[in-house]
């Protein structure tokens, strides 16, 4: 293998490794020999560096004209799509999708980018009508000032663009921290928005611990907002600890649901099963883990899925035609085995599950995609969020059944629903608790434009991402009375 590059951290326009020289190495997936990068291990005094920088800077940028601001953005746009080809590279080496899925988060982001550059110069306050004619009644969104984005390693370019994006059009200074499973897609973008022309200490960007970092850049008092994508004991861990002044904007885990009835299309809904929960090794929040099948389709429905799991290809993200990866580190496929034992104990096994080591698997991260079923309520792979290749199909006896069990968790970032019954559409959309809401499609994928979060533990429920409603976090509303 090639000697590693090393990465630093970005400080008030410099890029500078860390105060005390350590680093730690970004290793793939796929094959732990290869080195993708070697990142700062920064500490405290690092993250509190980042977070004055962005203070000071935050004056400038706020008065910066915001058709200046929409030439950054669209500016980086452009150099990602320049560079899709090796970055969605590195990004399948360092977190292990497949490079075609690679690729299109890296474009997601751009479009992310453009999207906000159009947006943001739409968004502003309104006019108020009132009694008296001789005054003027409006409000004005006014940034809030210093943010801080932690973002997860799953999608490590498309989620901080859909935060940092929206921050940075209406006018706040940013604080990034990726996650140290896939550091690297979180530095290209940074590099482009400043390849985009972004100022000087506008943007940060720091790696390291979340134990090391993570109290400097959300407890300290000039951070007015925190954007987290992650688990939710994190999540609430930074809810409880940030000040009162700080707004957060939290989206957690999911036990996502798809229901599949008595007149869905069967091969349709087989389809949805493998999408919503393998096409990311299971590592999407908003992937499908729970199929709530009436029982009578139940026999024929987990044939065809059977068969269906039988097919699939498992290998490295570069190998053109897989289905599913590798886990992205030790730690997660430790945990997805672990789930896999208490399924194997409690439920029926029917296929996968296996720790893979042979041959081309022999230095990667790799588990066969499993299958279970006879799942009840209370076991362990019907509530918690395992996060890997594992589905749990659970007998449902009618709809209202479905419906009382798919809303039977502490979670609520995604439902689908697999029916051929328009009604029952009607319905589903009314009666499941679930942020975003799929009716024969898959549980995963958001569009751009349009607003994205949970409910109950999946989120903090404040402020929605994406889509024009996801300027709304960034901003403060100020009401003016003016006499004229």
């Amino acid at each position: 293998m090639a000697t590693a590059d090393t990465f630093l951290n970005l400080i008030a326009g410099t890029w500078a490794p860390c105060r005390s020289g350590r680093s730690f190495d970004n290793l793939n997936p796929a094959d732990t020999r290869d080195v993708v990068g070697r990142f700062q291990a920064s500490a405290a005094e690092d993250a509190q560096a980042a977070v004055s920088a962005a203070a000071q800077a935050f004056a400038g940028w706020r008065a910066t004209p915001i058709g200046k601001r929409a030439k950054v953005l669209s500016a980086a746009a452009d150099y990602l799509e320049a560079h899709v080809e090796p970055f969605a590279a590195e990004l399948t080496r360092e977190e292990g999708k497949a490079l075609a899925l690679a690729r299109d988060e890296f474009l997601r982001a751009a479009q992310t980018l453009r999207f906000y550059a159009i947006e943001g110069q739409t968004f502003g306050g309104e006019t108020l009508p009132n009694d008296d004619p001789q005054m003027l009644v409006y409000t004005l969104r006014e940034p809030l000032g210093v943010v801080t984005v932690i973002s997860p390693w799953n999608f490590p370019v498309s989620i901080p663009a859909r935060k940092i994006a929206p921050a940075l059009i209406t006018g706040n200074t940013v604080v990034f921290k990726p996650s140290s499973e896939a550091p690297l897609s979180g530095l290209r973008l940074a590099e482009a928005l400043v390849q985009g022309g972004v100022p000087a200490g506008v943007l940060n960007f720091i790696t390291g611990r979340a134990g090391d970092v993570g109290p400097a850049i959300t407890e300290d008092p000039r951070v007015r907002a925190v954007s987290f994508t992650g688990s939710t004991a994190a999540g609430q861990q930074i809810h409880r600890a940030v000040p009162l002044t700080t707004r957060t904007q939290m989206e957690l885990g999911g036990k996502n649901p798809l229901i599949v009835m008595d007149d869905a299309d069967l091969d349709l809904a087989v389809d949805l099963a493998v999408k919503g929960g393998l096409s990311l090794s299971g590592q999407a929040c908003t992937g499908t883990s729970r199929l709530l099948v009436h029982r009578a389709v139940k026999a024929a429905y987990t044939e065809k899925l059977l068969a269906r799991f039988k097919t699939l290809k498992i290998g490295s993200g570069m190998t053109p035609g897989i289905d599913i990866g590798p886990l992205a580190s030790a730690r997660q496929l430790d945990s997805v085995l672990g789930y896999i034992d208490a399924g194997k104990r409690e439920a029926t096994h029917l296929v996968g599950g296996e720790r893979l080591t042979q041959g081309e698997f022999a230095h990667g991260h790799y588990v066969s995609p499993a299958l279970f079923t006879d799942v009840q309520r209370g076991m362990v792979i019907e509530r918690e969020e395992i996060f890997g290749p594992v589905l749990a199909i659970i007998e449902v006896a009618d709809y209202a059944d479905a419906v009382a069990q798919a809303n039977d968790t502490p979670y609520g970032l995604a439902a689908a629903i697999a029916t051929r019954n328009p009604k029952t559409m009607h319905a589903f959309e009314r009666d499941i608790e679930a942020g975003t809401v799929k009716i024969n499609r898959t549980t995963t994928g958001n569009l751009v434009n349009a607003p994205f979060g949970g409910l109950k533990s999946s989120s903090t429920s404040t402020f929605r991402e994406s889509g024009r409603t996801g300027l709304e976090f960034y901003t403060q509303v100020k009401t003016v009375y003016r006499g004229c």
